[in-house]
């Protein structure tokens, strides 16, 4: 499959916390993504001037195609970020990460999204949207979206009214497939009748972690990912350190997680979205799919920041390759 993500374009700042006691003192809660002002986003940055500090394009969908684009799939991405230095910063990072770029550009500075890493790995994220939040259905254009066979959303969207509804319903009208990434649990909530009503009649392939999955069926794990494959095609549920349940139709696999060091959790779930996309991209069977994704989720919490070593991908493909055996 050729895949097009559509997602908010986000630089990612991440600081390396000494403690929790920062992200106490900032008012924030450990693991949640909290929605901020650029003021406040300066001051929180500000405040933690002197910490380790890493910055990279992020976004989940942009994580996910970044990664799809290292093993090889053709893959696209669509955001909208500002006039800024960072917009262009963004832009070319995609580009030169084997991304093609579809960039809508606004007057004013670029989303930020400040990743505080505790000392375990748990991540805490302070997100300005800015320009990002403002993308609209008719600012891409169907040949765009003719250009891929599959396109790849993020929950975070549906908040966006101008986008969410009406780039599902031309997706659908094009006959693409559509891969949903329920994002976060509070997102579930808020926007609980939405999705019940959205997902069974436009998506094709659902991603929850936990949280997310018993926040949209109201059920554990195991029970939550055969009700998404009720609804959709393909289901799959991450469960972290307990590893991840993929269903689709009657069969429902389960893989463990990958043994590994935890040094930074930011990203772990695009990188499994990359992996699984590709496996079902390059004909695997539905544990073949999910054992890639967690393959991949196990090399990006090695590392700090959403994106595994240009220097591991070599490593990371003879071992996909032995997994499906091509």
């Amino acid at each position: 499959m050729k895949i097009l993500g559509i997602g908010n374009a986000l630089l990612d700042v991440l600081l390396t916390l000494e403690s929790d006691e920062t992200v106490r003192a900032l008012g924030m809660t450990r693991g949640a993504m909290d929605l901020i002002d650029g003021e406040r986003m300066e001051a929180i940055q500000h405040a933690q001037a002197g910490l380790e500090r890493h910055e990279s394009p992020g976004g989940s969908v942009c994580n996910t195609m970044r990664a799809l684009a290292c093993l090889g799939v053709a893959s696209g991405y669509v955001g909208k970020t500002g006039s800024d230095g960072v917009g262009r910063f963004y832009e070319e990072a995609v580009r030169l990460a084997g991304v093609t770029p579809y960039f809508v550009h606004a007057d004013g500075i670029s989303g930020c999204s400040t990743v505080l890493i505790s000392p375990d790995g748990e991540r805490t994220m302070a997100t300005f949207l800015g320009p990002a939040a403002t993308l609209r259905a008719d600012e891409i254009e169907d040949d765009t979206l003719r250009a891929y066979d599959c396109v790849y959303i993020e929950g975070y969207l549906i908040s966006n009214e101008a986008l969410f509804l009406p780039i599902l319903k031309r997706i659908r009208r094009l006959g693409l497939k559509v891969a949903l990434n329920l994002s976060n649990f509070n997102i579930v909530h808020g926007f609980s009748k939405l999705l019940h009503g959205v997902i069974p009649e436009y998506v094709d392939i659902l991603f929850a972690n936990e949280s997310e999955a018993e926040a949209y069926t109201g059920m554990q794990a195991a029970g939550a990912v055969r009700e998404m494959a009720r609804q959709v095609e393909t289901a799959v549920v991450t469960a972290g350190e307990k590893g991840a349940l993929a269903a689709s139709g009657d069969t429902c696999v389960h893989v463990p997680a990958p043994a590994c060091s935890v040094l930074d959790t930011t990203g772990a779930g695009d990188s499994f979205a990359a992996g699984f996309l590709y496996g079902l991209s390059a004909g695997a069977t539905l544990e073949q799919a999910a054992r890639i994704g967690a393959l991949l989720s196990g090399y990006t919490i090695e590392t700090v920041g959403p994106q595994i070593p240009v220097d591991r991908w070599n490593e990371i493909k003879l071992k996909i390759k032995e997994l499906i055996g091509r």
